[in-house]
């Protein structure tokens, strides 16, 4: 049964404003203050997306990956990232030993069954996962799981094991060894590792999830319009850390999280390093690195302002094309964003057209969803502009969340010297296009005295 408060909460929470236009600086869309939803707000969309996805998305999951049954185990304080997600909204941790058994129902007649969820736990966890361990019948929890496992007879068993995707290993040791001790010689056969189940499950997003990613964005980029104004920054005086510290309050004390500190650096004419810190001056081109999490997602945003000279009202012509570069560096990737093409193959197309056309690049972008950094393809990485082994052989799949983060370098005339754009966009991929969720930065934000 879907939580009835769900379509008024979403219709309170989401704003007017247009998620594919190009964000200009300081636009009154921009300075529109939007207030996150109450805790409880939060918590009733967090356990409808749940159930959503439990019906919706975890079936097909199960039998794309070819599992029948899917074990999570986890203790206090130590908890399966995968595992993490599954919690309702008002569990921040699991309690004492908790391990969540999902098994594949199939089709039967024609109709799809879906999954059964139960907790091997002292508790009913949240109202999906229910309670189907007694102590006081039954005192040995890794028995009590046999037992299950026997009654459902699974052809096979994932555990959350993975040499390469951190998210998708989240078993511990101890928890493995207890639980094959307990488990008859003949299950232990079926095992397998759920690695792509598990990414399947963190990566793929459902509709209600990406309108709200939009809000997300939009007070991710909010955070950024106003840490690089007049308002905040004084030319001549303000170093880049208090910019920092000012946006990481923003955030904080709006209610929401940031999954990293706010990092801002900048570009000066003669200076070598494109990612200087130090007190900002007028002629400075600068950068943010900003990542703000709401209703358990993640954004993922850089961007860039310029601090204008006596007597400028824009950059200087040669910063401007460098962002145009920029851009059309993105679209030249998200051109290539197909179904089923993997983070590599998309990886080495974008970086051979962009080199065709006459470009600079380098491309490093990666899912985002349940963390910042997420699990799926790799496209790219900052230090290594080449084919990654494994993770970048993973495939692209609908319906997943990514950063598109890049940057490119152009000379610039007035400054005599190189300018690196690095540029970064929440952005989701629907199964046939990119879709940035709340714009993408084409303009240079001002910094007027």
């Amino acid at each position: 049964m879907r939580l009835l408060p769900t379509m008024s909460l979403l219709a309170g929470a989401l704003l007017s404003f247009s998620a594919t236009a190009p964000v200009q600086a300081h636009t009154d869309s921009e300075r529109d203050a939007i207030e996150p939803l109450s805790l409880e707000a939060r918590g009733l969309l967090i356990d409808d997306w749940m159930e959503q996805r439990m019906e919706s998305v975890l079936p097909n999951l199960m039998r794309r990956s070819g599992i029948d049954m899917w074990i999570l185990i986890s203790r206090e304080n130590n908890e399966d990232p995968t595992l993490m997600t599954m919690l309702p909204s008002d569990w921040f941790k699991a309690r004492r030993r908790t391990i969540l058994v999902l098994t594949d129902r199939g089709i039967v007649d024609g109709v799809d069954r879906g999954v059964e969820a139960l907790a091997v736990a002292r508790y009913d966890v949240g109202t999906l996962f229910k309670k189907a361990w007694e102590p006081e019948t039954q005192p040995d929890q890794w028995a009590r799981l046999v037992e299950i496992i026997a009654e459902r007879d699974p052809a096979t068993i994932g555990l959350n094991q993975s040499d390469f995707f951190a998210q998708a290993d989240g078993l511990v040791a101890t928890d493995k060894e207890q639980f094959l001790e307990a488990l008859p010689a003949h299950y232990e056969e079926r095992i397998v590792s759920a690695e792509k189940l598990a990414i399947g499950w963190l990566e793929t997003r459902i509709q209600d999830e990406i309108n709200l990613y939009r809000v997300a964005t939009k007070y991710a980029t909010q955070v950024i319009e106003q840490g690089f104004s007049d308002a905040v920054i004084e030319p001549g005086k303000t170093h880049t850390s208090q910019v920092e510290w000012w946006m990481l309050e923003r955030i904080k004390g709006a209610g929401l999280d940031a999954w990293f500190p706010p990092t801002v650096t900048l570009q000066r004419q003669g200076g070598a390093n494109p990612r200087m810190t130090g007190v900002i001056e007028r002629g400075d081109l600068l950068h943010v690195d900003i990542g703000v999490t709401y209703l358990r997602l993640n954004t993922d945003t850089q961007r860039h302002a310029y601090v204008l000279r006596e007597g400028e009202t824009e950059a200087p012509e040669s910063l401007q094309q460098a962002l145009r570069n920029g851009n059309q560096l993105q679209d030249i990737l998200t051109s290539n964003f197909v179904t089923g093409q993997t983070g590599n193959e998309i990886l080495l197309k974008s970086l051979a057209e962009a080199r065709e056309a006459g470009l600079r690049p380098s491309i490093y972008s990666h899912p985002i969803g349940y963390y910042g950094h997420g699990s799926g393809p790799t496209i790219g990485m900052w230090d290594k502009q080449e084919a990654i082994p494994v993770n970048g052989d993973y495939p692209l799949y609908p319906m997943t969340a990514h950063s598109i983060e890049l940057n490119n370098t152009t000379y610039s005339d007035e400054w005599d010297q190189d300018v690196v754009i690095q540029l970064e966009e929440s952005s989701w991929f629907d199964g046939q296009k990119v879709d940035y969720l709340f714009g993408r930065q084409t303009e240079f934000y001002l910094v007027r005295d």
